[in-house]
């Protein structure tokens, strides 16, 4: 929606009329939002860009509805997908309202919670006694594995964590257990059609619900009782969603139950940032609203207040060779801002010793940046080893998000249990571990043990083989599936104990590099809590942690690294239009994290996986405008290369 200056006039006097201003002068409007604000009848659509403010706009249309329209805060639902969130927002509408002495509050919290408050209320219209328990994660597992025991499935021909997802993403698309067996295809998804009605009807028995659990019989309840449907319909007059482009099927049919009847659905999101299809997201859902709501009016919000110019003119550029979702071309009032650097590393160390050396030019040049100014962020946890092992190395002080250090990963540990019970049988410690992981898993291993050490065969072979031969005997990876998003992940970091290998051929070396490795894990932990030179405060460090991971979240300075094709994009998204796409989606939103300054870094090769490999640089760096970028930092290449 276009504004012209009469119009932009007027909704500013009509907001600002009786509207308590806020304290905070960040808190000011821009005309964009101002416009997304005051549309209060019908329908609406905010594409809200990175950084422009949308919380903001979510907070003040609550306050315009309850201050100018008059309306009850008890009939308006804010749904958001975090409690974290939803905290805020809450926090933040309570400190105006209380000025205002408006003692009721709106609705505030995500779809889970208001799922559960629905059902412990009415859920015993269709049997869900008001005291149902809900199974976390740990919970859903051993019922699991409950389910398998009662149908005699072996665990380890297919895995109950597997099942579980599988079962959660038909849950998300709405497929109940009798649904799921008339489309079952294939023997896996024949495995789960057995399960699937035994695992809910274990649920049932115990009174349970899982979390997928509270959407699906929230939306059965409203389907099969119209009339507490209806009298919450009348109750919500007016429902807002926050990130819509992370709703799945059943999110986007409980949003359309509820706004249904007065259509005052306001939903929120930047379909450039939906990069979580993994978990059952469809930003497809935009498309969906458009159809079932085809009078649904149209706000951008296309000002960022987070980074520079020459940031958000990458982002666009990046972004805008999508084609199947909406794209904003972002702009800021701030300063054009500094060129964004792209360096060709020799290796993934010399990847590594780059970011020290720029830390240690960018803290002598500006005194005030501190290391928790700066995050590291790249495309598979299992980059996170080479990046770690430099930085204790050289004494700098990071954190991990959303992850665990290499070596203390569970996967990186059992594997490191078998090669350290190879190194000295007489090692109880490791012994108990491997014992741990399975009867036929240890079996196999000592027979292996046992001919290994008769042949000499442990002093002859360099650590690569040793490790790969132990895998095979033991066969550890099919422990984990490769269709899980976390299995995968650690299938990827025992991938990664490869390059280790490779770079000590000794098993002893090997060892011994992993326990000094590990030492200086503890002692940084140690001199976290120490007064130090080149820590600021206890919590003064690098973030290091996956692109995906850091969405929502900004800091001054970003170095993505592994921007090689095959890396980032991911190798298993090339072939796939969608996924694709939703790759260029995650590099959006890295480069988008960034507020000053951006760094794009390559390996020319790469130890990855224990191989050398030589990646053509990632077609997002040649999707980047020239006027952006630092010229000496960047072999340019007279023929760009062919991409899939």
């Amino acid at each position: 929606m276009i504004l012209n200056r009469t119009t932009q006039a007027g909704l500013r006097k009509t907001y600002t009329s009786g509207l308590v201003k806020w304290q905070d002068p960040h808190d000011k409007l821009n005309d964009q939002q101002i416009a997304a604000v005051v549309h209060t009848d019908g329908p609406m659509i905010v594409l809200a860009g990175a950084g422009s403010g949308k919380t903001r706009v979510l907070v003040h249309r609550v306050l315009y509805l309850v201050l100018e329209k008059k309306v009850r805060p008890s009939n308006i639902l804010l749904t958001t997908f975090t409690n974290k969130a939803a905290g805020e927002m809450l926090e933040r509408i309570t400190k105006v309202f209380a000025q205002n002495k408006i003692h009721e509050q709106p609705i505030v919290g995500t779809f889970h919670s208001l799922c559960a408050k629905i059902l412990r209320r009415d859920g015993r219209a269709i049997g869900i006694p008001i005291g149902f328990q809900i199974f976390d994660d740990q919970d859903q597992l051993e019922a699991m594995k409950e389910t398998f025991s009662f149908l005699d499935l072996n665990p380890k021909e297919v895995r109950p964590q597997a099942v579980l997802s599988m079962i959660s993403q038909a849950k998300n698309q709405m497929i109940d257990e009798e649904t799921y067996q008339s489309i079952a295809r294939g023997y896996f998804q024949e495995i789960v059609a057995k399960v699937y009605p035994v695992y809910q009807g274990l649920l049932r028995d115990q009174d349970a619900l899982d979390f997928d659990d509270l959407l699906l019989k929230t939306i059965e309840l409203f389907k099969k009782v119209p009339e507490l449907l209806a009298s919450y319909q009348n109750k919500f007059q007016y429902v807002m969603v926050d990130e819509y482009q992370d709703t799945n099927e059943a999110q986007y049919q409980l949003t359309k139950l509820l706004g249904g009847k007065f259509k005052n659905i306001c939903i929120v999101g930047d379909f450039s940032q939906s990069i979580y299809s993994f978990r059952g997201a469809d930003f497809r859902n935009l498309e969906k609203f458009k159809r079932d709501f085809p009078e649904a009016k149209t706000f951008p919000l296309s000002q960022n207040y987070r980074s520079t110019q020459k940031i958000l003119d990458a982002a666009t550029s990046v972004i805008s060779n999508n084609t199947l979702h909406p794209v904003l071309s972002l702009w800021t009032q701030n300063q054009s801002g500094e060129d964004i650097i792209i360096f060709p590393a020799e290796s993934e160390h010399n990847e590594a010793e780059f970011i020290i050396q720029e830390i240690t030019k960018i803290q002598d040049l500006r005194s005030k940046i501190q290391f928790s100014d700066i995050a590291i962020l790249y495309r598979t946890n299992a980059q996170s080893r080479a990046l770690e092992e430099t930085f204790l190395h050289n004494s700098i002080p990071y954190i991990l998000i959303g992850g665990t250090r290499f070596y203390e990963r569970k996967e990186i540990k059992d594997v490191l249990a078998y090669l350290s019970y190879l190194a000295n049988p007489k090692n109880k410690v490791a012994l108990k571990r491997i014992t741990k992981i399975g009867k036929k898993r240890l079996s196999n291993f000592m027979n292996y043990f046992e001919e290994a050490k008769a042949g000499g065969y442990l002093d002859k072979n360099p650590t690569i083989e040793i490790l790969d031969e132990v895998l095979k005997k033991t066969d550890y990876p099919s422990l984990y599936d490769e269709k899980d998003s976390e299995d995968k992940s650690r299938i990827e970091n025992i991938k990664e104990l490869r390059s280790v290998a490779i770079e000590f051929p000794s098993l002893t070396q090997f060892l011994e590099n992993v326990a000094l490795v590990e030492q200086e894990y503890s002692s940084s932990t140690l001199r976290a809590s120490m007064p130090d030179k080149i820590i600021k405060d206890e919590k003064d460090a690098i973030t290091l942690m996956t692109v995906h991971a850091a969405k929502g979240l900004e800091f001054k300075i970003v170095f993505i690294v592994g921007m090689e094709e095959g890396l980032f994009p991911h190798s298993q998204s090339l072939m796939d239009a969608h996924e694709l796409e939703e790759e260029r989606r995650l590099c959006y939103v890295g480069i988008t994290r960034a507020k000053e300054k951006l760094y794009l870094v390559f390996a020319k090769r790469r130890l990855y996986f224990g191989q050398i490999v030589s990646n053509q640089i990632s077609r997002f760096i040649y999707e980047l405008p020239e006027d952006v970028l630092k010229k000496n930092y960047i072999e340019r290449y007279t023929d760009e290369p062919t991409y899939l």
